[in-house]
C-alpha cells in the first residue's frame, strides 16, 4: 500500500507541474534523473545508507549528564526517560564497516576550520550531538559556547575549530511585510550568513508541511505573485531550487565541503509501520522488518531532483530509511521543553549520532 500512495502521489505531481510548468517545475518531472543521482553518489565501495541497525553494548558515544551542550529539549534521560536500550543501537551497512567516529582526528584535521549546520531544528538536534561527540574525546579542552536567536556556537579552543548553527527553517527567506509574514521561494539573503565556512551541512523539511495555527507563514511569494497557499511539495520543490541555485553561484568548491542531511521522518502515526493504534510514545525497540511499510517520502525525490542539478561537489546524507527504522528513539513525553508528545526530534544521545558518524564516515572513508 505504501508503494501504490507514493506512485499515485508522483503521478499527482507530474500532471501538476505538467500543466504548471516554470522553468523550475519543468526540472521536476525527470523522475530518472533523480534516482540515478543518488545511484551515483553511492557508486563506490559500500553503500553506507543501506543496511541495519544492531545493539551494541558500547554505545552511546557520549553521556547526556557530560555533555554541556544539550538542549533541555532532546535530554531524554534528564527528562525522566526510564528505558535505555535505544541508546545502544548502532548503523551496520549491509556490505562494510563504519569507521568509529574519532573527535580527536577530526580536531586535528581540521584545526582552524569553521563548520556550519544550516536549517531548522532537525539542524539543532545535529549540531549538538555533533559538538557532544567530540566533546567527549577531549572533555577537558577549553570551549566556548555561544548561543543567540538563531544562531549558535561551539569553538574547541584549542584547536580553532568552531563549529556553527545558523537556524532557518526554510533555507529560503521568512520575512515581515506590511504586518504580512511571507515565505520568499525565490529569495535567499540569508546566504550572506553561510559564506566563508569550510563545511556546510544543510536540512530542511519539516516546517515545510505546517498549517493552522503552527504554519508561521501568511502569504508564500515568487516574483510579485503572493499565494495563500500552494502544494506543499510543489512549494519545496521551488525554495529547494533557490537553494540550489544560491549554491551553484556563492560556494567556491576548492575551500568549502557540502553536505546536505536527508529527510527526516517522524513517527505520530503507527500506521506508517503497519501498527495503526500506536505513535512514539512508549515505543523502546527499532522496526526491524525488510521495508518501511509508509515507503518513500516525496520530498526525498524532490531533495534527489535538487541535488542532481547542483553542479558543486555535494554529499548527500540519506538518512531518511535509516530513520525512519528508529520509532524507538524520541523524545515523546520525556522532553525539557515540549507539552505532550514530540515524535519528530530525537533524542540525544540517539540517532543523530548516527547521521554525524556518516558525516564521518563521508570525510575520512
Amino acid at each position: 500500500m505504501g508503494l501504490e500512495l507514493f506512485f499515485r502521489a508522483f503521478l499527482f505531481l507530474f500532471l501538476f507541474l505538467f500543466s504548471h510548468k516554470t522553468e523550475a517545475e519543468e526540472d521536476l518531472i525527470s523522475f530518472n534523473n533523480a534516482t540515478h543521482f543518488s545511484a551515483r553518489k553511492l557508486a563506490g565501495n559500500c553503500n553506507v545508507f543501506h543496511g541495519k541497525w544492531v545493539y551494541d553494548s558500547s554505545y552511546p558515544l557520549y553521556s547526556s549528564s557530560s555533555c554541556p551542550f544539550i538542549d533541555p529539549e532532546f535530554n531524554c534521560q534528564k527528562y525522566g526517560r526510564p528505558d535505555n536500550s535505544y541508546l545502544k543501537y548502532r548503523w551496520q551497512p549491509f556490505s562494510c564497516a563504519l569507521p568509529r567516529f574519532n573527535g580527536l582526528n577530526f580536531l586535528e584535521k581540521w584545526r582552524g576550520k569553521k563548520i556550519m549546520f544550516v536549517g531548522d531544528s532537525l539542524s539543532l538536534n545535529q549540531f549538538e550531538s555533533f559538538s557532544c561527540m567530540i566533546h567527549a574525546w577531549v572533555p577537558s579542552s577549553k570551549t566556548s559556547y555561544i548561543k543567540r536567536e538563531g544562531l549558535a556556537s561551539v569553538t574547541f579552543e584549542d584547536y580553532g575549530v568552531k563549529i556553527l548553527l545558523f537556524r532557518t527553517p526554510f533555507l529560503v527567506d521568512l520575512v515581515e511585510e506590511n504586518g504580512r509574514r511571507v515565505l520568499k521561494l525565490d529569495s535567499i539573503k540569508n546566504g550572506n550568513g553561510w559564506k566563508g565556512m569550510d563545511m556546510l551541512i544543510f536540512n530542511t523539511w519539516h516546517w515545510w508541511t505546517h498549517t493552522g495555527r503552527t504554519q508561521p507563514w501568511d502569504y508564500m511569494q515568487e516574483g510579485n505573485k503572493l499565494y495563500k497557499d500552494m502544494n506543499r511539495i510543489i512549494a519545496y520543490y521551488k525554495g529547494m531550487t533557490t537553494w540550489g541555485r544560491w549554491v551553484n553561484l556563492n560556494v567556491d568548491a576548492s575551500k568549502t565541503k557540502l553536505f546536505f542531511l536527508g529527510i527526516s521522518p517522524t513517527h505520530y502515526e503507527g500506521r506508517d509501520w503497519d501498527e495503526p493504534a500506536k505513535s512514539c510514545s512508549g515505543e523502546t525497540q527499532p522496526f526491524f522488518g525488510q521495508k518501511y511499510p509508509a515507503g518513500t517520502p516525496m520530498a526525498w525525490v524532490v531533495v534527489n531532483k535538487v541535488l542532481s542539478r547542483i553542479q558543486k561537489p555535494i554529499s548527500f546524507l540519506d538518512v531518511t530509511t535509516l530513520s525512519q527504522y528508529r520509532k524507538d528513539a524520541h523524545p515523546s513525553a520525556y522532553s525539557g521543553d515540549h507539552s505532550g508528545t514530540d515524535c519528530s526530534h530525537w533524542c540525544l544521545p540517539g540517532l543523530p549520532d548516527t547521521w554525524n558518524e556518516l558525516l564521518y564516515a563521508e570525510l575520512f572513508g
